[in-house]
């Protein structure tokens, strides 16, 4: 397989052919745990789509800081790709397999362990506690094949290949469908139907993504005969994917706290949040995916010194994830009733689920914008910025404005689902603020540089 380079050719349309296989890989993910909440809800009781809801976003937690580790590994690879420095590249793949497995272990005996423990921190309603359990049991055994299957996608969108992740999660995406239906519907395991199809399908996917890596190859060799663990790769993978992981892990603290909060109101609001947070992760599908190419591309474009055209697409992820923004916002205001009632039926959860929603979609636009400064810093390996305005925007804003909206308006849900986009906001005000700052910074260099060039 060919290493494929972002550092040439119309930055458009470079970053629409990263994004585009990338955002369907997003959409097919989100679809399949859509797919899970309405095959629960068409089969089971509300206790079991809470148990699902509340287990998947327990889980989502965990893999989106994989998520965030493995973009080190991706910002590394694209780096020393730009760079035309095969070797690093070699090293960094190699490092970050002995970690990742590493990882992998560790977290599925701290799930599978703790599963218990986890239920009753979420405050989960006593009539769904038994299925939350078994979910998250079933999905902490699980784990390894969700760690692998994102180490060897960052390994891929690294060299530039966006494409071959989409085709391992199209097979995850249609075993699941099928595992669905048989485990939930025809055997009727409810959720723990549901958690074993997700990491059945996560298992296919993973184990021909390895063979499809074995065959192709990445265009450059690994080690074999030496120690694989490289000290300086490891340190500039973590540098760049811890601060992700934990931006991201604060973020869905900030869900989680929500989640608790609505549990402790009652089955009805429970299961409200739930539908809705399964439906802003499918509105949140563009951004992510521009994200992604963002950094990917900055990445690559800063390690060949292209600064210019890692800025050009900055600026045009920013144009489309707004766009998008606006679309989805004016959708949430427009039929909040028929995007809750897709998955719930009941009078009361349509209800209090399109109040939720039609405050949160705010955030559609909102988060769109430091999505995108989050992707620009993290390739430029300045991801500390995205760790601390999460860190800001999550003790000062959302988790307070959740907690002050409960207390002050206990009868709707409206004012809760405000704490996000005023968060996001915050957000977007201080990577401005960075941004401003170090494009001020460079232009007062290269003026430095030429008065010495004249003298």
């Amino acid at each position: 397989m060919a290493v494929k380079n972002l550092t040439t050719g119309n930055v458009k349309k470079t970053m629409v052919v990263f994004a585009l296989p990338y955002l369907l890989s997003c959409f097919l993910q989100t679809f399949y745990g859509l797919v899970d909440m309405y095959v629960v809800g068409l089969y089971n009781g509300a206790e079991t789509t809470t148990a699902v809801a509340i287990g998947s976003q327990v889980m989502h937690l965990l893999t989106v800081m994989i998520v965030g580790l493995a973009m080190g590994v991706t910002v590394e690879l694209g780096r020393a790709v730009g760079a035309n420095d095969h070797k690093k590249a070699a090293r960094a793949v190699d490092t970050s397999m002995y970690f990742f497995i590493g990882l992998a272990l560790l977290l599925m005996v701290a799930v599978t362990s703790m599963s218990k423990p986890l239920t009753s921190l979420m405050m989960t309603p006593p009539e769904a506690r038994a299925s939350t359990q078994m979910y998250l049991v079933i999905c902490g055994l699980g784990l390894p094949f969700v760690v692998a299957y994102n180490l060897i996608s960052s390994i891929y969108r690294g060299i530039g290949d966006s494409r071959s992740p989409l085709i391992f999660i199209a097979i995850a995406c249609v075993v699941n469908v099928i595992l669905d239906f048989l485990f939930v519907g025809y055997l009727h395991l409810g959720a723990r139907g549901a958690a074993s199809a997700t990491i059945m399908a996560q298992a296919v996917s993973v184990i021909f993504s390895l063979v499809m890596l074995k065959k192709k190859g990445l265009g450059f060799e690994t080690s074999k005969d030496r120690t694989r663990f490289h000290g300086d790769s490891f340190r500039s993978i973590i540098g760049v994917g811890l601060p992700v992981a934990l931006q991201d892990g604060f973020i869905q603290v900030a869900f989680i706290v929500i989640t608790v909060i609505a549990n402790s109101r009652g089955l009805i609001v429970s299961t409200s949040v739930g539908v809705v947070e399964k439906i802003i992760c499918f509105l949140f599908l563009v951004p992510s995916a521009f994200l992604s190419a963002i950094s990917a591309i900055t990445a690559q474009n800063m390690g060949a010194g292209k600064k210019d055209r890692a800025r050009e697409s900055l600026r045009f992820g920013l144009w489309v994830t707004v766009s998008w923004g606006m679309l989805c916002f004016i959708l949430c205001q427009i039929m909040p009733d028929v995007m809750v009632g897709w998955f719930r039926s009941e009078p009361e959860i349509i209800e209090a689920g399109s109040q939720y929603l039609r405050a949160y979609s705010i955030d559609c636009v909102m988060a769109a914008l430091h999505f995108c400064f989050s992707g620009y810093f993290c390739g430029d390996q300045k991801s500390g910025i995205s760790f601390l305005h999460n860190l800001i925007s999550v003790i000062f804003f959302r988790i307070p404005g959740t907690y002050l909206a409960v207390t002050l308006f206990p009868n709707t849900l409206y004012p809760m689902g405000l704490a996000a986009p005023i968060g996001s906001f915050v957000s977007f005000l201080i990577c401005l603020g960075f941004y401003v700052y170090y494009l001020r910074r460079e232009s007062a260099g290269a003026s430095s540089d030429e008065a010495v060039g004249a003298n």
